[in-house]
């Protein structure tokens, strides 16, 4: 039996029992939505997103025509925000240039926003049954160590890609992709690795040249900068609260936020913030800071409070009951979280 037919059989055996999955060639909008969900983020945490996602939206014209800010406010909480953008903007130009149907190839798939040569190869697998290559970090590190391939983590993928597309079978190539993924993901795992469970453990280099935990070779982790702000907490008599939207190609493009000073090196002084606040007046600061790590960096955050504001004609005042229902990334909630705590702390002091 072949290498792929072992994986096959491991598969039918052990195959995660995952909610986008189906029998044999899967439902594009649902292998796409899926794989954008999660890019860069865990499966226990993408499920009940998904769930949500498809009860709202149950197909791909459903997205297209929905409202931006509603699919952001859904988002809220599984982080990388842009991905929610960018997943509006290519349900709409599927629709708009290619009648609504995804289109099937990986060429074509990599010129639609936010699929990248994964996520292409993924959705051409598992979608259209194409024999494709989708490397990602778990297919990476047991292709890696299946052929003991010991290159630096720049190069590795491309070689990992090749190697995978010589290895795919001609039947089930949406199957041998999730397969690689499962085993990645449930034995082939980054550290303690059960190589006795493995349906290529007899086959595997990196197992008989005894390289298993060297493979794949890391790089050096690079040292996640620190960035320093001050976050404006602009409150009315009423206890509604400004909020401001996050512009450009940020990564918290379109999603609302308590609007702040540049993130910078050096802290921020309370008279030097003042010309970023969003209006003048009697500012003070909290005691403490919250800090939020971000993918590259990390920022930390001491909040300026002004409260009994006089509320402006526009739409950026928002009532702390309806904050659950606004795109508010978790960065946000932080700051909310630790304005709503400083509050009950004065209001305790106040009463003894």
């Amino acid at each position: 039996m072949s290498s792929g037919d072992r994986l096959l059989a491991w598969y039918d055996r052990h195959a995660r029992d995952l909610p986008w999955r189906a029998g044999g060639v899967g439902d594009p909008y649902r292998v796409w939505l899926a794989e954008i969900m999660l890019q860069q983020t865990t499966v226990p945490v993408v499920i009940p997103y998904y769930r949500r996602f498809l009860e709202r939206w149950p197909t791909l014209v459903d997205l297209a025509v929905a409202d931006r800010d509603e699919i952001l406010a859904m988002w809220a909480g599984l982080g990388y925000y842009a991905r929610a953008a960018r997943l509006h903007e290519c349900a709409c130009m599927i629709v708009r240039d290619h009648a609504g149907r995804f289109p099937g190839t990986v060429a074509e798939l990599k010129r639609l926003p936010g699929i990248g040569a994964y996520t292409a190869g993924a959705i051409a697998a598992i979608a259209f049954d194409q024999p494709e290559a989708a490397v990602d970090g778990n297919v990476e590190r047991v292709v890696a160590r299946y052929l003991a391939v010991d290159e630096p983590a720049h190069r590795l993928r491309r070689s990992v890609a090749k190697a995978v597309s010589d290895m795919i079978p001609r039947h089930r190539p949406g199957d041998f992709a999730q397969a690689l993924m499962d085993l990645g993901s449930m034995v082939c795992t980054p550290r303690a690795p059960r190589c006795g469970a493995c349906p290529l453990d007899g086959d595997c280099r990196a197992r008989q040249r005894g390289l298993v935990d060297s493979l794949p070779r890391r790089s050096p982790r690079k040292r996640r900068p620190w960035r320093q702000a001050i976050a404006f907490w602009l409150e009315s008599a009423d206890g509604r609260v400004m909020l401001t939207k996050r512009e450009g190609q940020s990564l918290l493009r379109d999603m609302l936020e308590v609007p702040s000073t540049p993130w910078r090196d050096d802290a921020w002084t309370l008279q030097e913030a003042m010309a970023h606040a969003p209006r003048p007046g009697n500012w003070s600061l909290l005691a403490g800071s919250v800090a939020h790590a971000f993918t590259h960096l990390t920022v930390t955050f001491r909040i300026a409070t002004l409260r009994g504001a006089a509320v402006t004609g526009d739409d950026r005042w928002h009532a702390r009951e309806a904050f659950s229902a606004l795109a508010l990334p978790a960065m946000t909630w932080k700051i909310i979280d630790h304005v709503d705590a400083a509050t009950r702390a004065t209001g305790e002091n106040e009463r003894r």
